[in-house]
């Protein structure tokens, strides 16, 4: 028996704002509220989900329901997944929520999976440390919970991004499959169409996308030129009943069917009537990808490194280059990795999840430069008029969020570092890059490393140097005859009313609260 797993992916991004540097709108007086409006163009979301719900959404939602309720009484039944981002369930709940309600339907028939990604749909995996990775991983299983009522086993990364660091890191979070591209770099000769293991891994097991089969219908559906046009429902029945294998993973974005694919081409149709013609041959059947993780060992290893090796579905070269391939994209990159550390510090929510929204793999996609035909697929999901304008909009608006959270939460120059002592083996591991950042270190690190640096004069001289405050400098200084538990709450105090006195000054040029 040869199991044949669908998995729809399922994202629309919080576009960025295209007029805001053209027309000198930057740095404009916003309440902090108001920023994610500021930055975000609602206008244009609302207009491209309402036609992809129409178009897509809602009839094969629909088709699907009913496929799966026809064979909900036979001995084989017809079953479905999803991956679908965080961000995408924002836009349902705030422009569709009839929309949210099928796919709940969905969760309920028994016969659909939802797997889990990352809430933003964000490229965090890539950054050297996997913390912010984690916790967006850990948002979007909590969103899935909520949504269906079940925790996802089944992980599937941001455009199918996949190295062994990355696997490593999936299965320590507890998931017993992860999908990736069936690119022949990392078989060799080997099969897509079985389970494999990931070097340095025990226990997850690596689902590989069978990118021809799924191309046949994401991007040749509708292709007159195409030898094997039109696709019918029997001849791709036919297609996988003679594949060899013991699972056939077929992954296409879900608006393949009804918004890249015009329900005029017969897309629907063919997904009405595909089920059927699959079912009709005795050693087909349709699973799920939690169900193929039970059911089949793993018959090899697979090995990506992490340098140079990384695996994605995206474009002819099927690794991070779609993101990560050109300067404009790692500037951008770097100034959202750079971000990190200080939008923890804030302990803000709003800071958050504009930073985060920021990491949207799509504003880097748009900036993506070569040519040929992945250019031009690049080019029919971009709504700028090129890779360099894509690239102005979204530098300039992270760059105006960079300044809005500095002033914050008073960045320094140079971060600061905690010791205890002289010596590598003295670092506490704790360092900040703010005033703000500064104050709640300041009640958690050791008395030792307090009393260390007090008596040394770091604190003043990173007040000074770092920070460009002689006024904090000086009433540190002053602090240096305090001992103990006394030293550290009269620097604390001192740090936190010279916090909010310089906080209070900028607020009115940048209207943060």
């Amino acid at each position: 028996m040869t199991d044949v797993v669908f998995v729809f992916e399922v994202h629309q991004p919080h576009r960025l704002r295209r007029n805001l540097f053209w027309e000198g709108k930057m740095f404009r007086r916003q309440a902090k509220e108001e920023l994610f409006d500021y930055y975000f163009d609602n206008e244009v979301d609302r207009e491209i989900f309402k036609r992809a719900t129409r178009k897509c959404y809602f009839p094969s939602n629909q088709i699907i329901l009913n496929v799966i309720d026809e064979h909900k009484r036979s001995r084989k039944q017809a079953k479905f997944s999803f991956s679908v981002s965080g961000v995408f369930l924002e836009q349902c709940e705030k422009f569709d929520k009839d929309l949210l309600e099928t796919f709940r339907q969905l969760a309920k028939s028994g016969c659909v999976e939802f797997l889990n990604q990352t809430y933003y749909h964000s490229i965090a995996s890539l950054y050297p440390r996997k913390d912010e990775f984690i916790a967006q991983v850990q948002m979007h299983k909590q969103t899935i919970k909520d949504l269906t009522g079940y925790t996802p086993i089944i992980f599937e990364n941001t455009e199918l991004l996949y190295n062994n660091t990355i696997a490593k890191t999936v299965e320590a979070l507890g998931y017993r499959g992860i999908y990736t591209e069936g690119v022949e770099r990392i078989l060799g000769e080997k099969s897509p169409n079985y389970l494999y293991t990931p070097k340095g891994s025990k226990k997850i097991r690596v689902l590989l996308r069978n990118y021809k089969l799924t191309d046949d219908i994401g991007f040749r559906f509708s292709a007159r030129w195409w030898s094997e046009w039109p696709l019918t429902a029997d001849k791709y029945a036919h297609w996988l009943a003679t594949t060899k294998g013991e699972v056939i993973n077929i992954f296409p974005d879900y608006e393949t069917f009804g918004e890249h694919h015009w329900p005029e081409t017969g897309i629907h149709s063919f997904l009405q009537h595909l089920p059927d013609k699959i079912l009709s041959y005795d050693h087909l059947q349709m699973v799920m990808p939690s169900e193929v993780v039970e059911k089949h060992t793993s018959v090899g290893e697979i090995d990506v490194p992490e340098a140079k090796g990384t695996v994605s579905w995206a474009d002819v070269q099927r690794d991070q280059s779609g993101w990560l391939g050109n300067v404009m994209q790692w500037a951008y990159y770097v100034v959202l990795h750079r971000l990190e550390p200080l939008v923890l510090e804030a302990g803000d929510a709003v800071f958050l999840r504009l930073w985060r929204d920021f990491q949207t793999s799509d504003h880097l996609y748009y900036m993506f430069t070569a040519g040929g035909g992945p250019g031009e697929v690049h080019s029919y999901f971009s709504p700028y008029e090129s890779p360099m304008d894509a690239f102005v909009v979204a530098h300039t608006l992270i760059n105006d969020f960079e300044v809005r959270l500095k002033l914050a939460v008073l960045a320094a120059n140079e971060p600061f570092l905690f010791y205890t002592g002289i010596g590598e083996e003295c670092y506490t591991g704790r360092k900040v890059w703010s005033l703000w950042g500064f104050i709640g270190a300041l009640s958690e690190v050791p008395l030792g490393a307090i009393e260390f640096h007090a008596d040394k004069g770091d604190f003043e001289s990173w007040a000074r140097f770092s920070l460009r405050d002689t006024e904090l400098a000086d009433n540190i200084k002053a602090l240096k005859i305090h001992r103990g538990e006394k030293l550290r709450k009269s620097l604390v105090c001192v740090a936190k009313k010279h916090f909010a006195t310089q906080t209070h000054q900028i607020q009115n040029i940048t209207q943060l609260s």
